[in-house]
């Protein structure tokens, strides 16, 4: 007996949905290609509940995009300020002097029960 083709799928498998209002916004429109993949990278690790604690270091973003760890640093910063992530706790040392990344939320996603702030529909150019 022959098994089926969907015997052993179980999904799709996980994804990053970047919907269409969000590309179609002036903000999302004025990034360059390296902040537009460190947003895709951040998506990447939120899994539906842990907004608002999703780390990522400087480090590991500079692995996942390819470049050079220094490089990484204005890309956070332009994600914050065109207002597509918020920081919600600071990168510092840990008690044991082992450095601890920063956590950020997604502001087109809810936190905490909250809605959405979507901080970046209400970005203008200067």
């Amino acid at each position: 007996m022959v098994k089926g083709y969907k015997q052993k799928k179980k999904g799709a498998g996980r994804h990053v949905q970047l919907p269409e209002w969000v590309q179609a916004t002036p903000a999302w429109q004025s990034l360059k290609p390296g902040p537009r993949a460190l947003y895709v990278e951040l998506k990447r690790r939120y899994n539906g509940r842990n907004n608002g604690e999703i780390f990522l270091s400087h480090r590991d973003a500079a692995k996942a995009l390819n470049v050079n760890r220094n490089t990484v640093g204005g890309y956070f910063s332009e994600l914050q300020n065109k207002g597509f992530i918020r920081l919600t706790r600071g990168h510092c040392l840990g008690p044991a002097g082992i450095g601890q990344a920063a956590s950020y939320a997604l502001t087109e996603e809810t936190l905490n029960g909250c809605s959405c702030s979507k901080e970046f529909m209400s970005w203008n150019p200067d």
